[in-house]
């Protein structure tokens, strides 16, 4: 009779590895991904390919993305292989002293999955591009100017923690602090998919650093979020346009612009409104600002037609932008709670100072459910 063994069975925690990796062949599109990889490869080896330098860019950033998702997996694939021969190594031998080593192994594959689970969540057309983000101050006066400045500069803690690129577009200054409105392009892969989590009206309770009694005041902030689309077929015509210049308003010091530079489109039909006061001429402003509101008139476009789809179909359409989504409780407790997909965090410094993954992952769980009901 054969002796009780004295080492675990890890059997069935490797196969489920397995079978999550088989699932992140197919939401990651493996085998058309190492196809594209060949064609992309020559691509990129043509001669003339930097004669069109938009062209170049854009086969560049997806051979980039495509040859990530490879790798990426090719390199799990691996892992779980190591973690199979070493299990069957140690339950051959009945060597338990290898169970530390297997359930690490076991462990540290598992997390590199939950990770890559999050890229079977970006289900929409445009979750891997760049995106526009744009911050105004609702009600609630000077507290809600400097809501939205805090608002800013937790993105842009964000987008620092996850090494994205991010780029103000356009700023206006709050009365006494803060700021009224501010608009910036984050570039990063999947930068759009993560921040539509921040779409819609934000709610801040807090002592007023700015009322002398010291009392609670409440103050909202919008956020509205576009993908930047290369180069949309899209024309706008100009009397649709109206054009507004103003100075740059920078950090002060030398960045201040001393001539109305920059410049702010307002699209009359829609409401729409890009802006741009990065370049030093009114001509190169106004051409940066048109072709943001190329892509967000864009995605306007889409974005209703989608809608138009859904209803046909008997879908509920997604929550408005408009709609409150998420509160930041500073007193009497600290609380921040999303109000979609419950995610609540007692860390409101920390989120403020742009952790934000979690609401993020939570609200791209509750969209994949949603659709998945609807």
């Amino acid at each position: 009779a054969r002796r009780e063994s004295a080492m675990r069975d890890f059997t069935d925690d490797i196969r489920d590895l397995v079978r999550r990796v088989d699932e992140a062949s197919s939401y990651l599109h493996i085998p058309e991904g190492r196809d594209r990889l060949i064609e992309l490869e020559a691509e990129i080896s043509r001669p003339d390919l930097w004669d069109d330098a938009d062209k170049a860019k854009a086969v560049n950033a997806e051979y980039a993305a495509v040859k990530d998702d490879v790798d990426t997996y090719s390199q799990i694939v691996a892992s779980v292989s190591d973690v199979e021969v070493l299990h069957e190594l140690a339950r051959d031998e009945d060597d338990a002293s290898l169970e530390p080593e297997i359930e690490e192994s076991i462990a540290a594959v598992a997390v590199r999955l939950d990770q890559l689970e999050l890229r079977s969540l970006f289900t929409g057309d445009h979750d891997d591009s760049a995106c526009i983000v744009q911050i105004n101050a609702k009600d609630g006066g000077v507290d809600a100017q400097d809501f939205a400045e805090m608002l800013l500069r937790m993105y842009g803690r964000w987008a620092e923690r996850r090494g994205f690129a991010i780029e103000l577009n356009y700023q206006s200054e709050g009365t006494e602090a803060g700021i009224n409105s501010a608009e910036v392009t984050i570039t990063g892969r999947y930068a759009y998919g993560l921040m539509t989590a921040e779409r819609g009206t934000h709610r801040l309770v807090r002592i007023s650093p700015f009322d002398n009694q010291g009392r609670r005041q409440t103050s909202f902030a919008a956020v509205q979020v576009w993908p930047v689309m290369d180069a949309p077929d899209i024309d706008i015509n100009e009397a649709d346009i109206r054009m507004e210049v103003f100075r740059a308003s920078g950090a002060g010091g030398q960045h201040v612009n001393k001539t109305s530079s920059a410049v702010r489109l307002i699209h009359e039909p829609t409401g729409l409104v890009a802006s741009s006061q990065e370049e030093r001429s009114q001509l190169q402003n106004r051409e940066r600002a048109l072709g943001r509101l190329q892509a967000m008139l864009a995605a306007k476009i889409e974005e209703e037609h989608q809608a138009e789809l859904d209803a046909i179909g008997g879908k509920q359409a997604q929550v408005g932008w408009g709609s409150q989504i998420r509160s930041y409780v500073m007193q009497p407790y600290q609380m921040v709670k999303d109000l979609r997909t419950e995610v609540e965090s007692a860390n409101v410094s920390g989120i403020f100072d742009g952790d934000l993954d979690e609401f993020m992952e939570g609200y791209l769980r509750w969209r994949r459910s949603s659709e998945d009901e609807a």
